[in-house]
């Protein structure tokens, strides 16, 4: 299979996504049949967090069970997919062109939000993985730009993935049904929210969507802090100069927490 592979923006989830039946669960069993069988995968975790942009150069990345009190099964499963240091070295070259000076990890393991999506959808753990962190302490241009100095790979079979939540509000998800005002509000927030990233994303409004904590509702009460809206504007950016997008899955769990996935073409 040959051609150029798209984008991808995946809501993660809880570890507990792998075992539930669920619609996030469903879609991302389906999402390896969606386009050709990439070569190697370059995934951005909200889950990895350094300052500044580092590669992981690993080539047999361990397991991180990142998340306490969840059942034993999934402290117990194992995704042995290669690392490719030779990738990582391109990935690490490509991003010092666009001055972003990266680091390299020698070992570093996959974290949840690499290997339960990937679990899912390439269940053979066959094709290698390439880790590329996020920076919490910067903006939704910074993201951007990592993405795209990572563009160019789209035509060499390898799938670029950004993992992270389009609302990540985990205070309202806990209190959910412990707090009256918060229950009268919260469907209504998450709603203004994802409607108005589904339509600058569908419109192509990269400025709007950079500029996100001033122009969204209720950007905040979706996401306290950024990181795990990061992940969608390294895959916007790894997209390339201009993108179309493709919500792919439109769902949110009680009502309220929002599990959107896009492909960006």
């Amino acid at each position: 299979m040959s051609g150029r592979l798209p984008t991808i923006f995946i809501s993660h989830g809880g570890p507990t996504i792998v075992i539930e039946d669920t619609p996030a669960r469903d879609y991302l069993k389906t999402l390896g049949n969606r386009f050709d069988r990439p070569r190697a995968i370059v995934i951005a975790s909200a889950h990895y967090e350094t300052s500044g942009p580092q590669v992981v150069r690993d080539p047999h990345p361990g397991m991180i069970y990142d998340f306490g009190g969840f059942p034993r099964e999934l402290y117990e499963m194992v995704y042995p997919a290669p690392g490719d240091p030779e990738l990582a070295a391109d990935v690490g070259r490509r991003l010092s062109a666009a001055g972003l000076a990266p680091s390299f990890a020698d070992q570093r393991g996959y974290d949840h939000g690499t290997w339960t999506p990937l679990i899912l959808a390439y269940p053979q753990a066959d094709i290698p993985v390439v880790q590329v962190s996020v920076d919490p302490e910067r903006d939704p241009a910074y993201h951007l730009a990592l993405g795209r100095a990572l563009s160019g790979l789209r035509d060499e079979g390898i799938l670029l993935i950004g993992s992270g939540h389009i609302t990540h509000n985990l205070r309202a998800f806990f209190m959910r049904g412990r707090d009256p005002e918060l229950d009268r509000n919260i469907v209504g927030w998450t709603e203004a929210f994802t409607g108005w990233m589904h339509d600058k994303l569908v419109a192509g409004d990269a400025p709007a969507l950079l500029d996100y904590r001033r122009q969204a509702p209720f950007a905040r009460e979706n996401h306290p802090t950024d990181e795990h809206l990061m992940p969608l504007f390294f895959a916007m950016g790894a997209a390339g100069e201009s993108f179309s997008a493709e919500r792919t899955l439109d769902w949110k769990q009680m009502g309220f927490f929002g599990y959107d996935s896009y492909l960006f073409h």
